[in-house]
This record gives structure tokens, C-alpha cells and sequence, in this order.
């Protein structure tokens, strides 16, 4: 009876998931489906699982297109991604580890002005930004995109957060070798807190690639436009150009499915270190 009740059991969490993944999947299909579907398909009153003939050439058609340039904006913003993550990455460890780690008067008053900032509003200080960028002449540039984006307070909350938790005998054993600050950050601490780097580095690309509004203001030539902005224009008051806007959907999302696959044991493994519950 005890072994019917557990296999029981097992059969309902598996069928469980199981459904769960299929809803999952669900905007996933409903993307492929459409942005390989003829206009007229995507709009008729019977539905279909998938079209009987598949468009395959609406992705030759999506970057063909001289009007949207979908493969520079997957560029830029493969750039914008990258740099702001490693940027991110960088400045908000290093501020991380030095309130965690470098004695200081005032660390806890900084760190707490750094979570007050978490508090501000993204509109309160997006006119000031922009009146900033444009006086700097950076409009329409990958400086303009990026800079003002690089520190994360919340990054900086995790990595002091895990930080406060790193094994100080491995930092003690780099000072007796005669080790700074800087130098055991680089060659110890770094080297050894690779979950907690991934994790932070896969919200900080996911954030950067999938931004809209700031890119938006500032990418205001076409050169400069990431994909977000290029896929809002598929949508106008003039024109809906549906296949287009799917086929560039799923092309647009494939680099962070690829992110995210590649480091996704990661991302709770860096949560779990950092503290979070504490």
C-alpha cells in the first residue's frame, strides 16, 4: 500500500511538471508558429497547430529589410549586453568586496546610502541622465547606452552579501604570501566566486538585453538602435507587420535561451551563497 501511495505520488509530480513545462512553452510555440506562418494565416478565424506551409524565408525577409536593420541591432545590443555586464560585474564586486572586507569608518553608511538608491524611482533620475548624456554629446552612441547603466546597487547588494560569507583563512593565507587588497580580490576571491559572478552576470546581460526605454531616447539613429527598438517598429499607428514581428521575436530571444542554458545551474547556486535569506 505504501509503495502504490509513493508511486502514486511520484506519477502526480511528474504529470504536474509536466503540464507546468508545456505552459511554459506555450509563448515559445505560439512565436515559431506565427513567425513561420504566412499574414493571413496568423489572422484566420480556424486555427492550426502549425501552417501547412512554412515560411522559412521570413527570416531571409526579416533581415532583408532595409527599413528595420535587424542585424545591426542585434549587434548593438550583443555590445550594450556584454559590456554592461562585464562593466556591472566588475564595479559592483570590487564595491561589494570593499565593504565587506576593507575595514572603514563609514562602510555601513555607504552601503546603506547604496540600498537607498534602490529605493529612487527610475523615473526621477531619467531626465537628469538624458539632460547629462546629451550635454556630453553622447546621443546616439554605444557610451550614451552604457555608461550610465553600469553600477547596479542591487549587484552590489549580492556580492557584499557573499562576500561577508567567503572563507577568510583563504584570504589570511594570500596576506602571509604577502598579498593586498588588491591583488587577493584578483587571484583568490575572484577565481573562487565564479556561482555568485555567473548569476549576477546572467540577470545583468537578461536586464540589459531586453531594455527598451533608455535605448529608445538615446538610439535615436537607426544605427544605433538595439533589437528591442527595432522590434517596436513592426508596430506602428500605420502598419501591423505580424510575421516580421514574430520571426524577429524568436530571433531576438535565441541569445539569452543560449545565456541562460549555458549558466542556469549557476544562478541558484550564486543565490544560495549569497546570503539572500539571511
Amino acid at each position: 500500500m505504501h509503495d502504490a501511495l509513493v508511486r502514486a505520488g511520484r506519477a502526480l509530480r511528474v504529470a504536474l511538471l509536466i503540464a507546468l513545462a508545456a505552459l511554459f512553452l506555450i509563448p515559445f510555440y505560439l512565436l515559431l508558429r506565427n513567425g513561420l506562418a504566412r499574414e493571413e494565416d496568423i489572422t484566420a478565424p480556424d486555427w492550426t497547430l502549425f501552417p501547412t506551409d512554412l515560411q522559412w524565408g521570413n527570416v531571409s525577409e526579416l533581415f532583408a529589410d532595409t527599413s528595420v536593420p535587424m542585424a545591426r541591432a542585434l549587434l548593438n545590443s550583443s555590445l550594450i549586453a556584454v559590456a554592461t555586464t562585464l562593466g556591472t560585474l566588475l564595479l559592483a564586486s570590487l564595491a561589494g568586496y570593499g565593504l565587506a572586507r576593507i575595514p572603514y569608518r563609514y562602510a555601513n553608511a555607504v552601503f546603506y546610502a547604496i540600498l537607498g538608491t534602490m529605493m529612487v524611482p527610475a523615473a526621477v533620475t531619467f531626465v537628469p541622465t538624458f539632460v547629462l548624456v546629451s550635454t556630453l554629446g553622447w546621443i546616439s552612441t554605444l557610451r550614451g547606452l552604457i555608461i550610465p547603466t553600469l553600477f547596479s546597487a542591487f549587484a552590489c547588494f549580492i556580492f557584499r552579501q557573499y562576500f561577508l560569507g567567503f572563507p577568510k583563512e583563504l584570504e589570511d593565507a594570500a596576506r602571509v604570501d604577502g598579498l593586498g587588497y588588491w591583488r587577493t580580490y584578483w587571484r583568490i576571491v575572484v577565481p573562487n566566486s565564479r556561482p555568485v559572478f555567473a548569476a549576477v552576470g546572467t540577470i545583468i546581460f537578461i536586464g540589459a538585453w531586453n531594455a527598451f526605454l533608455w535605448p529608445l531616447v538615446i538610439g535615436q539613429d537607426r544605427d544605433a538602435w538595439t533589437v528591442q527598438v527595432a522590434l517596436s517598429t513592426f508596430t506602428t499607428a500605420q502598419t501591423i507587420n505580424l510575421h516580421q514581428l514574430f520571426i524577429a521575436a524568436v530571433v531576438s530571444i535565441l541569445p539569452l535561451l543560449v545565456v541562460f542554458l549555458l549558466l542556469q545551474r549557476y544562478i541558484v547556486a550564486g543565490v544560495e551563497r549569497s546570503g539572500i535569506d539571511e
